[in-house]
């Protein structure tokens, strides 16, 4: 008894001591590197120097935005230890916000960062730094939906003895400047001081000119270098610019219509071959005198055969094929004698000789739009109905790739053939039939009925629904019979069938949906005219025939959209743009079924942030 009274406070004493070294083991934070972003904060809380922390904090974020890991990095540079950095350390914590900002197409975080910022900012960077600073503030103010501040940015740049390329810096600038909102533009030229500004915002009001052909806009641009002889940017024309001016020297006047006029593509092919020339009749730009369109049947041979005889022509372009199989053809040359603008599109990661463009109405290009919209909208989890079949399957392919990017979920992705049960689809979906199979199974398991009312999944933000009007309108009611009205639902152009239809389309009122300018905008000069005079120009063949009207007006721009990076034709389309590869993607609008007819919506909450942004009419 006595010898463990005596033991008992050695014990304690040991216990002690390995608490207190314990609790005062230290980490080294010059040198630790933490496993998770928590960690590195929950180290940085405990230490008594805040400057020792900050430092730390700022070294984790760096080594997570090297390993590409930018989410855990914004949650360091959102958290408020780094709230009160100053001198070097505040311009370092900047200079890695930018970075995750842009990085993460963080909208709400590029406003934040620029609630109270001047163009003049980066200035405060050291000369080694201070070009780096300059690009990244003006892309965060552009993410941030402030493109004049970001022009503005680039142009004290400019100024700068900072050793930046003229040409590339006077690219961004007018990358920014072109989407300032014109009455926005005419504000800050009324108020600019100094030459370089007043130049710069003369320019951008220059091609502002409503209706201005390429014609116009080439006498335009060199009108403005004549009155502006010692400004740098008519001595080194933004690379657009520059291409613009002289594109009415090369653009195609021999063009080749290349299309199936005969068999089951025939109504598709004809319908692109009337948009096509609707709209070259009605381009005032077009030099009737020498523009030469010649338009073939592909339906009768093989392309590969058909284009190795045009090449012996004088054509300057070929605009087709529609088929896939003709497409797939060209790809397997190294290059073309004459450039292609395809009317569809090779499959993904396929070989793509030079001299080949891409354009059609991808469902994948949709798809992908739908993801951005769901994350715009901080929908983070959501169900989706998606038909059986190839086109299902590059549809679920693009979209799953593109909400993995951005963040989102897919619960669950229900495959449906037309003639199934759709209200067993549905319940699927939703969950109701795990529900119900749950309270029989508690039945069996105690022997008396249970009084039960099925639950759907609660976990779901949205619906994706990718199906036809007739399909669509007997799916969005069952939403609401099993428990999911209150989910907001998004949906492609394919579920609307391109005309009002009030008294139908009511089962359909709340989805949101995307489609052509064509489709949706509400005034189009050429829409008007080919309505008058022509057939086919609503539902799916009308989408054909604004995709022909946009296949001329790429026809002329094709040197634009593949050499400016970030050049765009606002088309009947949507906002079209080409990637390096030569596939032109195109940006449609957004509407919202109300009382069975569209609504045209905002295109994204971005473009809500600030008035400097372009005007809306300038996207149809």
């Amino acid at each position: 008894m006595m010898t463990h009274r005596n033991r008992l406070p050695a014990f304690t004493l040991l216990a002690l001591l390995f608490l207190i070294t314990g609790g005062c083991a230290t980490v080294n934070l010059d040198s630790h590197v933490a496993d998770t972003p928590e960690q590195a904060l929950a180290l940085a809380a405990d230490e008594n120097n805040p400057e020792v922390a900050q430092r730390y904090l700022l070294r984790m974020a760096s080594n997570y935005q090297s390993n590409g890991n930018h989410l855990a990095a914004r949650t360091i540079l959102r958290h408020n230890l780094l709230s009160a950095t100053a001198g070097e350390l505040q311009n370092q914590h900047r200079l890695l916000a930018m970075v995750s900002a842009i990085q993460l197409e963080d909208g709400d975080w590029a406003r934040e960062l620029t609630t109270q910022s001047t163009p003049e900012d980066f200035l405060n960077y050291p000369t080694e730094l201070m070009t780096r600073a300059a690009n990244l503030q003006a892309e965060t103010l552009s993410l941030a939906g402030k493109p004049l501040d970001a022009a503005m940015t680039l142009i004290l740049l400019g100024q700068t003895d900072s050793g930046t390329n003229p040409q590339g810096t006077h690219d961004s600038i007018w990358s920014h400047l072109k989407t300032v909102n014109a009455n926005r533009l005419k504000e800050a030229s009324d108020n600019a001081i100094g030459f370089e500004n007043q130049g710069w915002l003369e320019l951008g009001l220059t091609l502002r000119t409503a209706g201005a052909s390429l014609d116009d806009q080439g006498r335009l641009i060199r009108q403005w270098q004549n009155n502006w002889p010692g400004h740098p940017a008519a001595q080194t024309l933004p690379t657009e610019l520059a291409l613009l001016a002289d594109l009415s020297a090369t653009r195609p006047e021999n063009i080749v219509l290349a299309l199936p006029l005969q068999g089951p593509l025939a109504s598709a092919g004809k319908a692109i071959r009337d948009g096509f020339i609707a709209a070259y009749y009605s381009d005032d730009s077009a030099d009737r005198s020498k523009t030469d369109i010649r338009i073939i049947d592909t339906s009768g041979d093989s392309f590969d055969k058909q284009y190795s005889a045009l090449t012996s022509t004088k054509a300057d372009l070929i605009v087709g094929p529609l088929e896939k199989e003709g497409l797939a053809k060209l790809a397997a040359m190294n290059t073309l004698p004459v450039p292609v603008l395809g009317l569809n599109y090779l499959p993904a990661d396929s070989k793509v000789p030079a001299g080949l463009f891409q354009f059609g109405l991808s469902a994948e290009d949709e798809a992908r739009q739908i993801a951005n919209r769901l994350a715009a909208r901080n929908i983070n989890r959501v169900l989706a109905l998606i038909p059986h079949g190839e086109w299902g399957d590059r549809v679920t392919t693009a979209l799953t790739r593109k909400m993995q990017e951005t963040g989102t979920t897919a619960l669950a992705i229900e495959r449906f053939f037309p003639e199934d049960n759709l209200r067993s689809v549905t319940a699927d979906l939703l969950g109701i039939t795990t529900s119900r199979q749950r309270a029989i199974d508690v039945e069996r398991t105690i022997g008396l009925n249970v009084e039960f009312e099925p639950r759907r999944r609660q976990d779901a933000e949205g619906i994706v629904m990718v199906a036809a009007p007739t399909i669509a309108r007997q799916f969005k009611p069952l939403f609401a019979f099993y428990y999911a009205g209150d989910l907001p639902v998004y949906a492609p152009s394919i579920v609307y069938e391109g005309t009002p239809n009030p008294t139908r389309d009511r089962d359909l009122d709340n989805v949101t949906f995307t489609d052509i300018p064509w489709v949706l905008a509400e005034q189009n000069p050429l829409r008007e005219q080919a309505e008058e005079y022509l057939s086919g120009t609503r539902g799916q063949l009308g989408r054909l025939f604004a995709m022909g009207a946009d296949a001329w007006q790429i026809s002329k721009r094709l040197p634009l959209l593949q050499r400016v990076e970030g050049a765009a034709i606002d088309g009947q389309t949507g906002r079209l743009t080409m990637t390096a590869e030569g596939a032109i993607h195109r940006e449609q609008l957004w509407a919202k079924f109300s009382s069975g007819a569209p609504e045209v919506l905002e295109s994204s909450p971005a473009e809500q942030a600030s008035p400097d942004t372009a005007e809306p009419e300038a996207e149809e």
